[in-house]
């Protein structure tokens, strides 16, 4: 697997995973425990800006090698 095969199936594992947060809120309003449906939705939060933070970071090193990139170090 190349680098552009990995930055595509962890993207898409991202999505995958974000999507599968969203469906979890409704379940979490059914609970009938206030301090657990607060801990629950804070837990959600938090791993879904996580799952943003490494598909801006795939983001980030696509743009930095891709095409027009100047990838030399020389002066």
């Amino acid at each position: 697997m190349n680098q552009e095969e990995a930055s595509g199936k962890i993207k898409d594992h991202c999505k995958t995973i974000a999507l599968e947060m969203m469906d979890l809120n409704p379940a979490i309003t059914c609970l009938d425990d206030k301090e657990t449906q607060e801990a629950l939705f804070e837990a959600s939060y938090e791993l879904t800006k996580q799952l943003e933070v490494i598909k801006k970071r795939v983001i980030k090193l696509e743009r930095s090698n891709g095409p027009g990139a100047d990838a030399s170090t020389e002066l």
